[in-house]
């Protein structure tokens, strides 16, 4: 198998960034945006995410910027401060790879080190197995579905919350 190489993103990854999210936009129902954000949009939502302390990674194969990962506040309360919310995403000709469980595992050691108790997976669409598959194989256990929360490609969607406790 091609090595994995797992590293903090760099403003040069965005082109990719963009490219691996803009399809799930558009084909996908990981996320429930219906309309792609701008580069410069991923670029300060990044810079955001880092300027607050947490992970912004990527995964690169042969080169290439193939998945993208990062957490974020889960809400903005203070009594939330140690629990945060994650994102994955992986390019669709790398999914099933092993790409994304190495990125979230990466990802994990990252919030580990930063002293954060919870991170909370909202996963888009309660048929999206892989990402389900993925989070309970790295520890997150299933705390609920909230029914037809989404409307998206003419049809309404769940969303799956699961769990994992660290620290």
């Amino acid at each position: 198998m091609t090595d994995i190489i797992i590293r903090p993103s760099l403003e040069t990854d965005i082109e990719a960034i963009y490219d691996i999210y803009e399809y799930e936009v558009l084909h996908g129902t990981a996320t429930f945006d219906e309309t792609p954000p701008s580069k410069l949009e991923l670029l300060a939502k990044r810079e955001s995410i880092i300027k607050l302390g947490f992970p912004h990674m990527v995964a690169e194969v042969e080169d290439e910027v193939v998945a993208y990962s990062y957490v974020s506040p889960y809400r903005e309360r203070s009594a939330y401060s140690k629990t945060v919310e994650n994102a994955i995403y992986v390019n669709p000709n790398k999914r099933l790879s092993g790409v994304g469980f190495k990125l979230m595992e990466a990802n994990l050691v990252e919030c580990e080190k930063l002293g954060l108790k919870n991170i909370i997976a909202v996963i888009g669409d309660s048929e999206n197995m892989g990402s389900i598959k993925l989070h309970k194989k790295l520890g997150f256990r299933k705390i609920g579905t909230m029914r037809d929360v989404g409307f998206k490609f003419g049809r309404w969607l769940d969303v799956v919350l699961m769990q994992k406790v660290i620290g």
